[in-house]
């Protein structure tokens, strides 16, 4: 089974087995709680409608009122700021909740709105996260420099470490300033931010709520709306670091993988046109290896400095699969050098095809010389 297939055979597992432990922990944490408070509301229902001699239709009729009223008694909603508050809540898939469209025009509205919004916001904030990472690791880096370090290379743990000091960094700064706005305590307020900045927005916290904030606070409001976009474009970045590297790694497998059947292509190919007598007593399934090494072979053949210019390609390219029986000692190939040296016009610092030792012994940790075969470097020496 390929690995991008385990690997996401491994993420459903994962996914529902956490699912199975959340749903039992607030089982555990909420049910007794709920059942306590609903018993308490209900005890409470039955004492109004003895006080004020309300009929079941009367008190229902109550409550539905009570519930429209709600939204309406933090002021106005669909003045501008409170609608720029909402088309926030919409982009940024938040949805507190705590105001709706009532018209058909405006539930119409709001749907092509998101339809467009929500991606344009999400490609934003991955590429504000991407430019915001990139500098921190520029700056980390000359900070490194600066200091002295023997190493300056910025690490992935470097730059996870920052980010998550980060995020608890704006989760702290924005619970202060709510649990002082909106008189709630730190926990309460660190809570909302949290529930705001991942998107979740349940709506039981909402900020800009109370005292007619929206049309009497100006400075609040505009502190709000600036430390939620910034507070994104935070998580944003910490998500961009994190998350979606996992969320690429099937891609650059299945990349890894085509370049790899390429090449194994190319090889077959090669070794099809060039025969090599030695190469037919081989079995067939260490056939396809050794066409493979012939491509390598042909793949840089007039000068052998070309080799080492192109060891880091050769490296990452071909994988470790070449056979144990393909490798030898280097003197069948030299012998059949009839010049000491291939590249006389090129300087002595320059060309490494002076040396006495085979060129192709050197490509990469994993290619071996091929003395066993002296039609490969009967090949190579006829350029």
């Amino acid at each position: 089974m390929k690995r991008q297939n385990v690997r996401t055979l491994a993420l459903i597992v994962c996914t529902f087995t956490y699912l199975l432990v959340g749903a039992a922990v607030f089982d555990a944490l909420e049910s007794e709680a709920e059942t306590a408070e609903r018993r308490r509301l209900e005890a409470k229902s039955d004492e109004l409608k003895r006080k004020y001699n309300l009929s079941a239709e009367s008190y229902g009729e109550l409550e539905r009122v009570v519930l429209k009223l709600k939204p309406h008694n933090a002021g106005v909603q669909w003045k501008f700021a409170g609608s720029f508050y909402f088309a926030i809540t919409v982009i940024t898939t938040i949805g507190y909740g705590h105001a709706a469209p009532s018209t058909d025009g405006g539930k119409v509205f709001c749907m092509l709105y998101a339809l467009l919004g929500i991606p344009l916001t999400l490609v934003m904030f991955q590429s504000l996260g991407e430019r915001i990472n990139t500098l921190v690791r520029s700056l980390l880096r000359r900070l490194k420099k600066r200091l002295g370090m023997r190493r300056p290379e910025v690490s992935m743990a470097n730059m996870v470490t920052i980010g998550f000091f980060s995020c608890v960094s704006t989760l702290c700064i924005g619970a202060a300033a709510f649990s002082h706005y909106e008189n709630w305590s730190f926990f309460q307020a660190y809570y909302y931010c949290f529930i705001t900045l991942t998107t979740i927005g349940f709506g039981d916290y909402v900020a800009l709520q109370k005292d007619h904030a929206l049309q009497t606070q100006p400075q609040y409001v505009a502190f709000s709306f600036v430390y939620i976009l910034t507070g994104l474009t935070v998580i944003g970045a910490f998500l961009n670091l994190v998350v979606l590297r996992f969320m690429t790694m099937n891609a650059e497998d299945e990349r890894r993988d085509a370049e790899q059947r390429a090449l194994l292509s190319r090889g077959a190919r090669s070794g099809a046109v060039a025969a090599v007598p030695e190469a037919a007593a081989v079995a067939p399934a260490e056939s396809g290896f050794r066409n493979v090494y012939a491509e390598v072979l042909h793949f840089q053949s007039v000068c052998s400095c070309l080799w080492y210019k192109s060891r880091e390609k050769l490296q990452y390219s071909i994988p470790m699969i070449i056979p144990r029986d393909l490798s030898s000692s280097d003197t069948g190939v030299e012998r059949s050098h009839s010049s000491p040296a291939r590249c006389p016009e090129t300087p002595e610092h320059r060309c490494f095809c002076r040396s006495r030792r085979s060129a192709i012994s050197s490509v990469s940790t994993g290619l071996q010389s091929l003395a066993a075969f002296p039609g490969f470097a009967k090949r190579r020496s006829s350029v």
